[in-house]
């Protein structure tokens, strides 16, 4: 009995199983929909491969390509099935007035430039993602027809298709799309099962490894899916304002961590990029969609960073309260039913506002309880830590704030619900670069220091007089002003708290703007028990030549009093206090004023003036 022949694998389907198998390796592409067959070059010619509307895909095995190559090839397959070009709704169409006066859209396209327009568009994005060996041609030079297989393909209809330039896995002037004659319809376009539907899950998982291996995490499988981990899969798929910071964020379920953590629902560590929830709180999906989306804000808004010296736990129920109101109006999942947070008496006030009416009544507020429990805060962590993984140079703040603004922008673009007018307001503030705090000052001076208006006077010729002798030419100056009538009073505290580097950096930055809008002289008073009366100091003596005096206990009133009580000092003359907190509770101060404070510290009173914080 002779030997059992062995078939041998030819090279060529050699390298194309060696492909699929590093399709198998990737978390994305593996999970795409997308049967693989292998056929001959009897069935295909020389074309590589080609995608069946019903998402089959057949691969030529006689066709000699590099493993990697194959690799392309098979997810750029399976991305036209997975991105939708099969179905009617993402084809090119136009509008016809009916009859009736209403509008049917028509759909009309051209095959072949519709099929080289998906195929521009997922090379861009193969090439994005940098995923095996590219077989396509340069991309790079259709770099100005658009963002969407819509508007590519309307370029390429105005603009032509280069001669014999392949993007997609067929021959020159092939498709490589079977099916395109009779689109994909679907009655019920919300169906879980769509392409957009699977791709959606094989991106979630497949964002959720990477960063979990960039975090040092250990990987659950989204097959094995608690309600917490479904509820955050929910955000990534459906809800793009939350979706970044959901995919950045491991949620972890653990009831011994919880109980050892005096965690009684939930809580969120920015740093670690970790949400904790306790399993024992027994929430159903849609409250816990309320509790993950309440953590994830407390994240991209950044409050654990904001907190800025205020009382932690006071803080964070502040945030508690607008927080969750947003999600109410939002209606994102459903409140629970216990330790809610929520009044809707405070709609539109700020955390900032919120936080000075609670301090009042401290007593009251400390009995209440987040989602952490009672008199515990749920958000922690710092936002300046460098999130390992993220990207090089990137903080913690700087990932969840980006995530959460171009979430915004997506959702907006999209129409993908309402948005509390507060909420965009503070998405976008926290977008915006801080305005550096000796800028604000400088527009404070430009409000009460209007610039000085030159007058013309025949008294001091001009320079260019001795050009023409025989004509007068009148000289630009100044006008005149009383001594003391263009100044302000800065009334400093000079207590133990202050250090000597805070006092003269406050006092450099007066200066130049002093100097910069023509303010001759400024009051100047010293305070610490008892108030030191410097008198008028020109800008120059301020910034160099003072003698700091006091050093005791901290009270501003006698300052501020001497001040309004000197019959020398204007009375429409503003004041600066320079502090840095440490004060009394109930000072006074009847007339324009500002305060100038060292990051971090915050005044024991709502201020009625403007409040500038300055970097130690």
């Amino acid at each position: 009995m002779g030997k059992k022949e062995v078939k041998k694998i030819k090279p060529n389907e050699e390298a194309l199983l060696a492909g699929v198998e590093i399709v198998k390796e990737s978390p994305l592409f593996s999970r795409l929909y997308g049967g693989l067959f292998v056929r001959g070059k009897e069935q295909m010619g020389k074309t590589p491969a080609i995608t069946d509307r019903d998402g089959s895909i057949y691969l030529n095995r006689d066709v000699p390509m590099h493993p990697q190559e194959w690799a392309y090839t098979i997810a750029h397959c399976r991305l036209h099935y997975a991105f939708g070009h099969f179905e009617e709704e993402h084809l090119p169409a136009y509008d016809k007035l009916m009859p009736d006066g209403s509008i049917k859209k028509l759909v009309s396209f051209d095959i072949y430039f519709w099929n080289v327009a998906c195929d521009i568009y997922i090379s861009r994005f193969l090439l994005d993602v940098k995923f095996g060996r590219p077989t396509c041609g340069d991309v790079s030079t259709f770099a100005s027809a658009g963002d969407s297989e819509i508007k590519i393909y309307n370029w390429l209809k105005e603009h032509g298709i280069p001669e014999g330039s392949v993007f997609g896995t067929a021959l020159p002037g092939q498709v490589d799309m079977q099916g395109l004659d009779k689109p994909i319809t679907y009655k019920d376009p919300q169906k879980y099962d769509t392409p957009a539907a699977m791709f959606a899950r094989a991106l979630t998982y497949s964002v959720s490894q990477t960063v979990s291996d960039a975090g040092g995490h250990a990987f659950r499988d989204p097959g094995r899916e608690t309600a917490s981990s479904r509820a955050a899969n929910w955000f990534i798929n459906h809800y793009p304002l939350l979706g970044g910071l959901a995919a950045g964020f491991k949620v972890i379920e653990d009831n011994s961590y919880c109980t050892e953590n005096e965690i009684s629902i939930a809580a969120v560590d920015v740093t670690l990029r970790e949400i904790y929830v306790n399993p024992a709180a027994g929430l159903k999906e849609e409250e816990l969609k309320f509790v993950l989306a309440h953590e994830y804000l407390h994240a991209g808004l950044d409050h654990a960073g904001r907190c800025q010296g205020r009382d932690h736990y006071l803080w964070n129920v502040a945030c508690d309260y607008v927080v969750n109101g947003w999600l109410n109006e939002m209606h994102i999942g459903s409140m629970p039913e216990d330790t809610l947070l929520y009044d809707p008496e405070l709609k539109d006030k700020s955390a900032e506002e919120i936080y000075d009416s609670i301090v009042k009544e401290i007593r009251k507020y400390r009995k209440l309880a987040t989602f952490c429990g009672n008199g515990k805060g749920d958000f922690f962590g710092g936002g300046n830590i460098k999130g390992n993984g993220i990207g090089k140079g990137i903080t913690m703040d700087e990932f969840c704030r980006n995530a959460l603004q171009q979430g915004l922008e997506y959702h907006l673009s999209r129409g993908r619900g309402v948005i509390p007018a507060g909420l965009i307001e503070e998405i976008r503030a926290l977008s915006m670069p801080p305005i550096p705090w000796d800028v604000e000052l400088g527009k404070w001076f430009d409000i009460h220091f209007l610039p000085l208006e030159a007058r013309r006077t025949y008294a001091q010729p001009s320079r260019r007089q001795g050009s023409t002798p025989d004509i007068p030419r009148p000289r630009y100056v100044r006008a005149d002003i009383p001594e003391y009538s263009r100044t302000y009073g800065v009334v400093i505290d000079t207590s133990g708290s202050m250090s000597a580097k805070d006092i003269g950096y406050a006092l450099g930055a007066i200066a130049s703007y002093s100097a910069a809008k023509e303010v001759p002289y400024a009051r100047v008073i010293f305070c610490d028990s008892d108030a030191y009366d410097a008198g008028y100091i020109s800008p120059e003596a301020i910034a160099g030549r003072i003698e700091v005096k006091g050093r005791g206990g901290t009270r501003l009133q006698p300052g501020v009093d001497m001040l309004m009580q000197a019959k020398d000092f204007p009375k429409d003359a503003p004041i600066l206090l320079i502090t840095d907190g440490m004060i009394e509770d109930d000072l006074v101060v009847r007339r324009e004023h500002a305060y100038l404070l060292p990051r971090g510290c915050r005044l024991p009173f709502r201020a009625k003036g403007d409040v500038f914080y300055y970097e130690r």
